[in-house]
């Protein structure tokens, strides 16, 4: 298989990339900024999944029956996903007719604010009704800002790399979706054990959500030292900016969003059941120490920041389909033996199986993701057309898959093989769907 450019950029875009040299220190600084943008972005929203498994549930949805107030919380947490599709097309029409960098700079400030705020909302004993109604709003904010920030980030890495190391340095910019998870969980860990569990309820839980304001104002000084990308640049020179970038994608690659949705739902629905539900799972089913899992998965977080790069560079040796269908077919085989590791108690046994989960089958899916996905969109609506894909996607995926699997462990107390055939089924579907995105692609 060629490497000199992905199989399914047009020959012109290949060409224009190649003629434009890429210094390896301006390449590295773009990548790092994104990364650094994405590891805020999602410091902020895993935060608020990481505090739902552990405090809202209790402190803005009281209920005697602890299962019942962990599900109005997940509901919280899916609206979130919810809102991502707007970000994504408002941010992607501006990022495709204005400029990658602009949308950037906006996004950052919108999730950060919602989640500086998030920190600063009374609990219900406090004032009432308006503690989950205020918390609901602020999320739907979370989920607007990042739903515009993959998409400007990954387009802006994408299309200032060079074609042949498009996945390498595309899974860059992912290592910060791990590392936006590794941090608050360390945050809440620390203080979660520091803290008698009055206090932590109280006040203590609020502190990571306040500190992000000191990582958004690092990510906003990062940010505007990077330049617009050389693609949006030309696009503007020639007068070639989409006048309705969001239109024109579902217009004219309708299969190839349709088919990125599909192949999308797994890769968020099962980071979601390891690092998300599998916390509720220990916690409250087996009545494991809360600091075990959170320790479990820092590791599967730490471990996949190595391993992203890795699969990132691999799907520019082997192809991007091959890395993500593979990657997928071995959730399948982890989906038959996770819970039976989780349910073992034994701390080596389930911090393996979330390290499995992340580090294996999550990385390898997501190493390859940003190019195999960005490469379906020619570049004047690029960002409209991958933030479609990376943000409807989410919703059927890393959106449900919390709530419907604790759905599925209140249906059927004591028996996780519903919960294991569900994300069995969702990879299938995925790997099916990215298989299909090879006959989609001739539109390019």
């Amino acid at each position: 298989m060629r490497t000199s450019a992905p199989e399914n950029i047009s020959q012109t875009e290949s060409r224009i990339a190649n003629s434009r040299p890429v210094l390896a220190k301006d390449m590295r600084k773009v990548a790092l900024a994104s990364a650094m943008g994405n590891t805020i972005e999602y410091y902020d929203f895993t935060l608020y999944a990481t505090a739902t498994a552990l405090v809202f549930n209790k402190i803005f949805f009281p209920n005697d029956n602890p299962l019942i107030g962990t599900l109005a919380a997940f509901a919280t947490f899916f609206v979130g996903y919810c809102a991502r599709p707007i970000g994504g097309i408002v941010f992607g029409h501006f990022g495709d007719r204005i400029g990658r960098k602009t949308a950037l700079l906006l996004t950052m400030i919108i999730m950060g604010a919602g989640t500086f705020l998030i920190g600063l909302v009374p609990s219900y004993d406090t004032i009432g009704i308006w503690a989950p109604i205020s918390l609901l709003l602020l999320r739907l904010a979370q989920g607007i800002g990042i739903g515009g920030e993959y998409g400007g980030g990954m387009v802006m890495t994408v299309e200032h790399a060079p074609p042949e190391q498009r996945g390498f340095y595309s899974s860059l910019v992912h290592v910060g979706v791990p590392a936006g998870f590794l941090i608050p969980i360390a945050l809440l860990g620390i203080l979660s054990t520091q803290m008698s569990e009055a206090a932590f309820l109280s006040w203590g839980w609020r502190l990571p959500f306040l500190f992000s304001i000191v990582l958004v104002a690092l990510g906003l000084f990062i940010r505007f030292q990077i330049s617009e990308t050389p693609a949006f640049k030309r696009i503007q020179e020639q007068g070639e900016t989409a006048t309705l970038p969001v239109v024109e994608a579902v217009r004219d690659h309708r299969y190839n969003v349709i088919l990125g949705i599909g192949a999308k739902i797994a890769e968020s629905g099962l980071f979601n059941i390891y690092a998300v539900f599998a916390i509720t799972y220990c916690v409250n089913s087996l009545g494991l120490p809360r600091q075990l899992i959170l320790n479990g998965v820092l590791v599967g977080c730490a471990l996949e920041c190595l391993t992203l790069p890795l699969f990132g560079a691999l799907s520019d040796r082997i192809g991007r389909r091959a890395v993500y269908i593979t990657g997928l077919v071995f959730q399948v085989a982890l989906a038959a033996v996770f819970f039976a590791m989780l349910d073992s108690g034994n701390t080596t046994s389930i911090w393996l199986a979330i390290a499995l989960g992340l580090a294996v089958g999550h990385g390898s899916v997501f190493g390859a993701q940003g190019a195999f996905f960005s490469e379906l969109f020619p570049a004047r609506i690029r960002y409209s057309g991958l933030s479609l894909v990376q943000q409807i996607g989410p919703i059927l995926g890393g959106g449900l898959s919390p709530l419907l699997a604790t759905t599925l462990m209140a249906e059927y107390p004591g028996n996780t093989t519903p919960i294991a055939v569900y994300m069995a089924l969702m990879a299938i579907f995925s790997a099916t769907c990215a298989f299909a995105l090879r006959s989609a692609r001739s539109d390019n």
